[in-house]
């Protein structure tokens, strides 16, 4: 190092002064990174989920839903589609992202499902956002 940027002669910098350095430097990306995440996904959703027909289609069943994204921002929701009649989240639970949707609007898509059975029956859907 130079006189100036050492005027008391020392070796090296003090391990406080390089690791705290490191650790103000790591918790600002963390809070810049977080502050970003939160502007991109800003507007999206909630989102407002129906399910439409469902025909089975061996070896699962094709269901449509329907979904609204109440939100100011473009965006797609992931929608659990179970059958009510069972109780908790498991195995019988099928997990669909739908297409992006604009903000405001409603589309219907229809995905096909083998994780509930090629039996019709009255199935529910959760949709939520990012």
């Amino acid at each position: 190092m130079c006189e100036n940027c050492n005027p008391l002669g020392l070796k090296q910098p003090a391990a406080s002064q390089a690791h705290g350095t490191v650790l103000l430097a790591i918790v600002a990306a963390v809070i810049f990174l977080a502050v970003l995440g939160r502007v991109a996904i800003a507007g999206i959703g909630p989102f407002k989920g129906a399910v439409g027909n469902v025909v089975s289609a061996p070896p699962g069943l094709a269901v449509t839903l329907t979904v609204t994204n109440l939100g100011t921002t473009a965006g797609s929701s992931t929608c659990r589609v179970y059958d009510p009649s069972v109780p908790g989240i498991g195995p019988e639970s099928a997990f669909i992202t739908s297409p992006r949707i604009p903000p405001g609007d409603t589309i219907s898509f229809s995905q096909q499902v083998a994780i509930l059975g090629s039996v019709v029956r009255p199935l529910a859907v959760d949709c939520t956002g990012p």
